[in-house]
C-alpha cells in the first residue's frame, strides 16, 4: 500500500480520443502530447519545470522514439529533467502511475508528470536484415497489426481471446454481450449530457495541422458509434459460434492523457479543489493461461485491493479497459459485481481505444465520478497484450467521505 503518492484535483487531462485514420492520423504522437501538455500548463499556470522526471507510456513506434521521453520533456517546457519510457500494451497508463507512486514512496523525487500518448493511425513497418534468409530476403513486421494478429503467437488475434474466455467459463450469451453493451452506451451519453458536463470536467481539445498554415481542433471525441439493442441484435459473431460482433468491441483509436503524481503537500497546492484529495493507494497485476487474455483482469484487481487493505465492497467506482464487452461480464460474475453499475460516464469499449493513454483517461474518469459522489475507493482494472491484466486502486476524499 502507497502512503506518499497523491494526484492533485484536477491536475490531470485527456483529449478526446479519435477514431483510427481520423483527424489525429498525421499527427507525431510525442509531438502532440508533448505540445498539449505545455497549452495545459499554459492554461492552469503550472511551470512545468516544478517536476524532477517524466513518466512517458507509449506503445506504437513513431520516429525518433529512441529518444521519447527526454524529447517529450524538452516539448511540454522541462528541457533539463530525464524520463522513462514504459510500453506495457493497454496497461501502460497503469503502470506508469504505479512507477511515479513507487518513485515517490521510496523517495527517489518528490514531483512527477505522467504523460501517455499513442497514434493507432498509420502504423510504422519495422523491417531487419535476414542476411541467411534465401536471397537476404528482409524480416518485416507492421508494429500494429501484425501484434493485433497475435505477435509472437501468430494467429491468435485478440478478439479470439475474449472467445476462448466466453467457451472456458460458459454461460455468456451473445444476448447478454448485446445488452450490456447498450448499456456502456447509455453510460457514455450521461458524459454528454448538459453540453458534455461531466467530459469537460478534464478533457482538453487536441490540435492537429490541417497544412502548413491551418490547424484544426478536435474537442469531442470521434468516431464513437451510436449504439442500440436494434442495431447490435442483426449483426453476425465476428467469430462464427462466439458471441462478439463487430459493435461488441472496441476500435483503435489516436490520442494522449497526463497525470501529475507528487506529494500529498504538493498535490494540494495544485488542486483545483482543496477539499478534494486524491491518493494512489495500489497497483495489481496478474497474467492469465495463454490466449485468454481477458481472465487476468480478475486476478489483477484483487491483488489490488488485497494490496489497499479494502475488499470489492469498499469500491464506490470501478472502471475497466474493456476491449471486448465479455470482460466486463467475466469480471462481474467472478467478483459479485453488478455489471450494469461499472464504467459510468465511458469506458474504452465505446470512446475508443489508443493503447497507452487508454487507461489513463479511465482513471482520470473514475476520479472525477467519485468526486461527484463525495468521496471513495475506486478501482480500475485492465487486460494488456500477452494475457497479461493490471490494476489500481484510488481513494479520493472529500469533507464528507470518512474512510
Amino acid at each position: 500500500m502507497y502512503t506518499k503518492a497523491f494526484i492533485p484535483y484536477g491536475g490531470y487531462y485527456s483529449t478526446p480520443f479519435v477514431r483510427w485514420q481520423g483527424s489525429l492520423q498525421n499527427e507525431h504522437a510525442v509531438e502532440l502530447a508533448g505540445s498539449t501538455a505545455r497549452k495545459w500548463f499554459e492554461t492552469r499556470e503550472i511551470d512545468p519545470k516544478i517536476f524532477e522526471y517524466l513518466v512517458f507510456g507509449k506503445t506504437i513506434g513513431q520516429l525518433w522514439t529512441f529518444y521519447d521521453a527526454p524529447w517529450a520533456a524538452t516539448l511540454m517546457g522541462a528541457p533539463d529533467i530525464p524520463g522513462m519510457h514504459i510500453t506495457q500494451a493497454c496497461s501502460t497508463s497503469t503502470t506508469v502511475l504505479n512507477q511515479a507512486a513507487a518513485a515517490l514512496e521510496t523517495g527517489l523525487y518528490e514531483s512527477s508528470f505522467c504523460m501517455m500518448t499513442d497514434r493507432c493511425s498509420n502504423g510504422p513497418f519495422t523491417v531487419w536484415p535476414n542476411p541467411k534468409g534465401p536471397g537476404g530476403e528482409l524480416i518485416r513486421e507492421s508494429w500494429l497489426m501484425d501484434n493485433f494478429d497475435g505477435g509472437p503467437w501468430k494467429g491468435v488475434a485478440m478478439v479470439q481471446t475474449a472467445e476462448n474466455v466466453v467457451k472456458k467459463v460458459g454461460g455468456i450469451t451473445k444476448e447478454d454481450v448485446d445488452r450490456v453493451t447498450v448499456r456502456r452506451y447509455e453510460q457514455y451519453e450521461d458524459a454528454l449530457a448538459k453540453d458534455r458536463a461531466f467530459q469537460k470536467r478534464y478533457m482538453i481539445p487536441a490540435e492537429y495541422k490541417i497544412s502548413k498554415k491551418k490547424t484544426g481542433i478536435v474537442e469531442t471525441d470521434e468516431g464513437v458509434t451510436p449504439t442500440t439493442l436494434d442495431s447490435l441484435t442483426p449483426l453476425n459473431p465476428v467469430i462464427p459460434g462466439g458471441v462478439h460482433s463487430f459493435g461488441a468491441q472496441t476500435h483503435p483509436a489516436d490520442g494522449n492523457c497526463g497525470l501529475i503524481v507528487t506529494t500529498k503537500e504538493k498535490a494540494r497546492e495544485l488542486s483545483t479543489d482543496k477539499n478534494i484529495e486524491v491518493q494512489i493507494l495500489s497497483y495489481g497485476y496478474a497474467r492469465a493461461e495463454q490466449a485468454h487474455m481477458a481472465m487476468a483482469v480478475v486476478p489483477a484487481a484483487r491483488m489490488a485491493l488485497n494490496n489497499a487493505g479494502i475488499s470489492i465492497k469498499d469500491v464506490k467506482a470501478i472502471k475497466t479497459h474493456n476491449p471486448f464487452t465479455a470482460n466486463d461480464l467475466y469480471m462481474a460474475n467472478e467478483m459479485g459485481i453488478d455489471v450494469m453499475t461499472m464504467n459510468n460516464y465511458g469506458c474504452p469499449l465505446v470512446y475508443g481505444h489508443p493503447q497507452a493513454p487508454t487507461a489513463g483517461r479511465a482513471i482520470i474518469e473514475m476520479i472525477e465520478e467519485l468526486a461527484i459522489l463525495g468521496g471513495g475507493y475506486g478501482l480500475f482494472t485492465g487486460c494488456a497484450a500477452g494475457d497479461t491484466g493490471a490494476a489500481l486502486v484510488i481513494k479520493v476524499s472529500t469533507q464528507n467521505f470518512k474512510a
